[in-house]
């Protein structure tokens, strides 16, 4: 029998449903969220990425292809692409997930090799060598 994957590891829809709701809550809540709520709020705003980002780990973990389906398309980067990612916001959300995933009491294996994944994405977005000090601004003016 095959080895699970980890849509299926993390317990399917409901489970990846509360893996990026917890995320989320976070974002809008905690103050570690605080750089990504306001980067959302400029964008289609939170409710939005929380569907979207549920459609995409879908496929992205095995799933169904949810935002393959909808958009043709699983290019992290043109997702991205009306937003700048430095290593304040690359770092801001690697924290927010790990908080996520600590929440969800995963096993650490799981725990771990999601992670792993969400770093290599994150580290593919990241604008190199550059801060995004709009960003920085409007986080300064939101305090």
């Amino acid at each position: 029998m095959a080895q699970a994957n980890i849509y299926q590891r993390i317990g399917g829809a409901p489970g990846l449903r509360k893996l990026v709701e917890t995320f989320y809550d976070i974002i809008e809540f905690e103050p570690q969220g605080k750089l990504l709520s306001i980067l959302h709020l400029r964008g289609m705003g939170i409710a939005n990425s929380r569907e979207e980002q549920f459609n995409f780990l879908s496929g992205f973990f095995g799933g169904p292809k949810l935002y393959i389906e909808k958009h043709g398309h699983s290019d992290v980067r043109e997702m991205h692409r009306h937003v700048e990612v430095g290593p304040a916001e690359r770092d801001s959300w690697l924290e927010c997930m790990q908080m996520a995933i600590e929440r969800l009491n995963y096993d650490r294996e799981l725990g771990d090799e999601l992670m792993r994944h969400f770093r290599m994405v994150a580290n593919a977005l990241e604008v190199e060598n550059r801060t995004n000090e709009k960003n920085r601004q409007l986080l300064a003016a939101w305090k």
